[in-house]
């Protein structure tokens, strides 16, 4: 029988030298395709190691009660994106063409370029942008990352009823965007990137 991660990581906690590698080996292609879709493959590539340097300074804090670490992950994973982003933007010359504002948000417009929905991909992205940033999150962690909606909490940092709460909302901004329920359950099976 396989160990759960919080096996693994009590075993990492205790020394054992081959235990966190398991995490990597098992959750290291989830939370790099999760961080390229929010950052490019080539900025992931350099994001994943820095997730997993995290996530091994931090494994004491691991809480136990989960079996499955990804959630904790992309929590960890989230952080990197956002320093990443901020940054980022600081690095960027003020008032240089093409450069936005600053800001430490989702860099929708560049992902979207790499949405391929086929016909819906103008539909969903003008749904995408319709979200609150913080639903956004909720409903990518939910579809894109199969989390389960209190795995998006533990993600986010948020109580299990508002991570429900957000996707519902999320899911009623997308249903009315797309125009209809049908559209909205057919984009959100087949968003990849």
């Amino acid at each position: 029988m396989e160990d759960d991660d919080s096996s693994i990581v009590r075993k990492a906690c205790a020394g054992y030298a081959g235990a966190f590698p398991e995490l990597l080996r098992r959750h290291g292609q989830s939370v790099h395709a999760y961080l390229a879709r929010r950052s490019g493959r080539q900025t992931a590539d350099d994001l994943l190691s820095e997730v997993f340097l995290r996530a091994y300074a931090a494994r004491r804090k691991y809480d136990e009660r989960w079996p499955d670490a990804r959630p904790w992950l992309y929590g960890i994973a989230r952080n990197v994106l956002h320093e990443y982003w901020r940054k980022a933007s600081a690095a960027a010359p003020s008032g240089a063409l093409g450069a936005g504002p600053a800001t430490s948000e989702d860099p929708w417009p560049e992902v979207d370029d790499r949405l391929d929905a086929s016909a819906q991909r103008a539909r969903l992205r003008r749904a995408l942008a319709a979200l609150a940033p913080a639903d956004r999150d909720v409903l990518l962690l939910v579809t894109w990352e199969n989390l389960t909606p209190t795995e998006a909490a533990i993600t986010l940092g948020i109580p299990p009823g508002t991570a429900r709460s957000r996707l519902h909302r999320a899911r009623a901004v997308m249903r009315h965007s797309l125009g209809d329920v049908q559209a909205a359950r057919a984009a959100a099976s087949t968003w990849e990137v």
